[in-house]
């Protein structure tokens, strides 16, 4: 899509900017271009310029990845991709305008309620304006959500009549395991990788089955274990989440002059 595909009537076209980037910086000619859709789409209480900080040991030579024309609106150019190029398109082109949006704005309502010397409580919410989430809402995998009943007009003081209780039990859960989206979304906390880097790096461990997928969670295979464990043992100062990050820091310090490559970790790993 960032090469170029032929859109019908439009001839080749880039779809959207260089995908190599994890910056979130975008020009003020897309925010302009969102602004006019926005308004003209939704409305003008829709919009509100935001601006998002981006992080230190981001790579911040190209701008966010968005959508190149605002006015290629998916499901206009639908009859020219294919169903993936289709799907990936509209969530890099959503997510963007949505990113523009004003905030979904919520009455939230928690009510406790004493009986005798018992203690309830539950927690009512309602939606008093979608704001963004009219066009975008992100869903998190194996993530609990605190949960929100349709509750009625109470006041303070109001004496209510019993009809049912229902018993829940919790016990503690272990952490879920990883599935692509978490595991991506952990690598990115870390400042392990790129976002070019996170698709083949999880193709890669499954290729060579080091991991399993079962019911889209990412399971690790006995090899993956053994292969776990001899690079642990070995290789410490390689086989570690901090690694990376290192590894960005001192190639910073060289461009940046204040540490030669002689006296550099890299210098040292690399001779291994």
């Amino acid at each position: 899509m960032y090469e170029g595909i032929k859109i019908e009537g439009r001839g080749t076209v880039g779809l959207i900017t260089y995908m190599r980037t994890d910056s979130t910086r975008i020009s003020e000619e897309a925010r302009a271009s969102a602004k006019k859709y926005i308004e003209a789409e939704y409305g003008k209480e829709y919009y509100e310029n935001r601006y998002y900080k981006t992080k230190e040991d981001s790579q911040d030579a190209h701008e966010a990845i968005r959508p190149t024309y605002i006015d290629l609106v998916p499901d206009a150019i639908k009859s020219s991709l294919t169903n993936d190029q289709y799907k990936l398109y509209k969530l890099i082109y959503n997510r963007f305008i949505a990113s523009q949006m004003s905030a979904a704005i919520y009455d939230t309502l928690a009510v406790k309620i004493n009986a005798d010397k018992y203690n309830f409580r539950v927690n009512g919410q309602t939606i008093k304006f979608k704001g963004f989430m009219t066009l975008y809402v992100e869903t998190e995998d194996n993530e609990k959500k605190e949960e929100f009943a349709n509750l009625p007009n109470l006041k303070a003081g109001q004496e209510l009549v019993k009809e049912k209780i229902d018993a829940k039990q919790s016990f503690t859960e272990p952490p879920p395991r990883f599935t692509e989206a978490s595991l991506v979304k952990a690598l990115e906390e870390k400042g392990i990788g790129r976002p070019s880097t996170y698709s083949p790096t999880i193709t890669t461990i499954l290729a060579r089955r080091y991991i399993e997928k079962i019911q889209k969670q990412l399971h690790p295979t006995e090899l993956g274990r053994i292969v776990n464990k001899l690079l642990i043992e070995n290789f410490k100062d390689v086989i570690n989440v901090e690694f990376t990050a290192q590894m960005e820091e001192e190639f910073d310090k060289i461009a940046e002059r204040k540490r030669t490559m002689e006296k550099s970790y890299i210098r040292i790993l690399w001779t291994i």
